[in-house]
């Protein structure tokens, strides 16, 4: 019997004398492996270089935002085929393809760029860029990637609307490890809950070696097909680096705007292209920035000073910046003083809405503790933290807590995504895990002035208990005082009501309606005369949502 292997018609490994049987199929006979037996050999694994390696079919097809959403596309793909073939064809999404012939206008694009890369598998990944330009916004288009004979599938995506549109996105922290065994059911649950979002945010180490085109291929893989279908916004992590080099492959597979800080010398622009970049999309502006470099003051300081710029002269109503070392450390022993210190007060003073961050490998969520208005709701930037993979680490709150900041939910060992819905006056944010069932969340609401709120999302817990403020809790007879309260629905009806403590009894005294950021401000409400002196009062609100009260008031003798 002959030791040579050949791969069978399934692509499993055989021993070419190996026996087959026959059955009986659509009429005809067919070949098919005997049963496993003495003669048959064990499965053997499939190396790494033989799974990724690229061939002249396009793979790692990657839609990468432009500076201008709305009339641009770049593409970037891989493939073993030279610069001068490499080519995309576009045209406005048709009712039918196949026996359908595309119309005239399709046209073809020659590829931008290639740039070969030299893997650790023993070969080059030739990736391609290509940018279709003179679209209409709010358009679906269908392009493919090839070289003119072998083509990517027909794939479809929509142009950003030119100014503000309601859309969804999805945010995923690190992913990092375990990416061809856990990762792939982040992304596709991710998916299956918002398969129209335009949009995907990852915050840093998508791979664990920078250089390892391995793991690259296994991030692609886990992704299938979504990438090539929804814009990427992705911003290195301290995994995307080895040596202090940026990983070769990440300028190649991500194009990004070159809008980022000119740092001056030629070589430290080069070396951070693509990884700080801003892209306006339908009424948000998305910042990437690159926190690897904190503990280089210069180029940390020109950073800070663009960041700023961007955040001065931002003409959208919702800003969303991402990057990978959090300001408020989830996990044990971390700690991040300088990314705080130049880039909180900002977030803060110019009203970020979402700082989307990674490196912890835990979860956490809050606000600074100076913007609670009560147990519920803050009204300044919301800080998340997430992990998308299957590595893990402790969660604390102490880098939250001895900071300046509430940590309103915190977790460990759970993978997540989260979901971001954007609507004119409102941003909701949720994360889930795995599996699909919910984690936590905000609604963020901003009204035409700046004004905003944050509100967790209502559960049966956080609606009642002591969170009406009042602006005295001492009052004359048949005195006044002020009451205000949060986390309402825009417009809702509340019942105003005096509570006697120590006798159980509640007087309705009027009724209020809740302002177009869910709250209710310094309302004035008169004790009724049943409140006689030396008797303990409250105010008690009651609603649909939430039945709340005051602090104890005691009414003067």
């Amino acid at each position: 019997m002959s030791d040579v292997r050949k791969r069978g018609p399934f692509g499993s490994r055989r021993a070419a004398g190996a026996a087959v049987g026959a059955v009986l199929l659509g009429g005809g006979l067919i070949a098919v492996p005997a049963a496993v037996g003495a003669d048959s050999e064990p499965p053997v694994k499939v190396p790494p270089a033989e799974i990724y390696e690229p061939s002249a079919v396009p793979d790692r097809i990657i839609l990468v935002p432009t500076a201008s959403p709305a009339t641009s596309q770049k593409v970037s793909w891989r493939s073993e085929v030279g610069g001068e073939y490499a080519q995309a064809q576009i045209v406005e999404a048709p009712v039918a393809l196949g026996q359908v012939a595309p119309s005239e206008t399709l046209q073809t694009v020659m590829a931008s760029s290639t740039n070969p890369v030299n893997t650790t598998l023993g070969y080059a990944s030739v990736y391609h860029q290509v940018e279709f330009t003179g679209l209409a916004p709010n358009t679906r288009y269908t392009y493919r990637v090839g070289d003119g004979v072998n083509w990517s599938e027909w794939i479809d995506f929509t142009t950003a609307a030119e100014g503000f549109e309601p859309f969804s996105f999805i945010y995923y922290g690190d992913m990092q490890n375990y990416i061809d065994t856990a990762g792939p059911r982040v992304f596709r649950q991710a998916f299956a809950d918002r398969p129209e979002a335009k949009v995907i945010v990852n915050a840093g180490d998508l791979i664990d070696s920078a250089n390892s085109e391995e793991q690259w291929g296994q991030w692609h893989a886990a992704d299938g097909f979504i990438n090539s279908q929804i814009n990427n916004v992705s911003i290195t992590g301290n995994h995307e680096y080895s040596g202090g080099q940026l990983s070769t492959f990440w300028q190649p597979q991500f194009p990004f705007p070159t809008n980022g800080p000119d740092f001056g010398d030629d070589a430290t622009n080069a070396a951070l292209r693509n990884t700080i970049y801003s892209v306006d999309y339908q009424g948000v502006r998305f910042i990437g920035l690159n926190s690897n470099v904190q503990s280089l003051a210069p180029i940390m300081a020109a950073q800070t000073a663009w960041l700023e710029e961007q955040l001065a002269s931002n003409p959208n109503k919702w800003t969303v910046v991402t990057f990978h070392h959090p300001v408020y450390s989830v996990a044990s022993g971390r700690n991040n003083p300088i990314v705080r210190a130049q880039w909180g007060p900002l977030f803060e003073e110019y009203g970020v809405d979402l700082v989307l961050q990674g490196h912890d490998h835990t979860y956490g969520r809050g606000s600074t503790t100076a913007s609670r208005k009560s147990v519920t709701v803050h009204d300044s930037t919301v800080y998340a933290t997430s992990v998308s993979g299957g590595k893990m680490y402790d969660a604390v709150d102490s880098n939250w807590v001895n900071n300046g900041a509430d940590q309103m939910s915190i977790g460990q060992d759970m993978q997540l995504y989260q979901m971001i819905d954007v609507t004119a006056d409102s941003i909701t944010y949720e994360a889930r895990y795995a599996n699909g069932e919910h984690h936590d969340g905000v609604v963020i609401r901003k009204n035409d002035a700046g004004e905003r709120t944050v509100q967790e999302i209502r559960t049966p817990e956080n609606t009642v208990g002591e969170q009406v403020a009042v602006d005295i809790t001492a009052v004359d007879f048949r005195g006044t005082v002020k009451a205000s309260a949060w986390g309402y629905d825009p417009g809702e009806t509340v019942n105003v009501y005096v509570r006697n403590v120590e006798r159980g009894q509640d007087v309705l005294v009027g009724e209020a309606t809740a302002d177009e950021l869910g709250r209710i401000l310094e309302l004035p409400v008169r004790l009724p005369s049943s409140a006689r002196p030396l008797s303990t009062q409250l105010v008690y609100l009651e609603s649909v949502n939430q039945q709340i009260t005051s602090p104890e008031i005691t009414v003067n003798r």
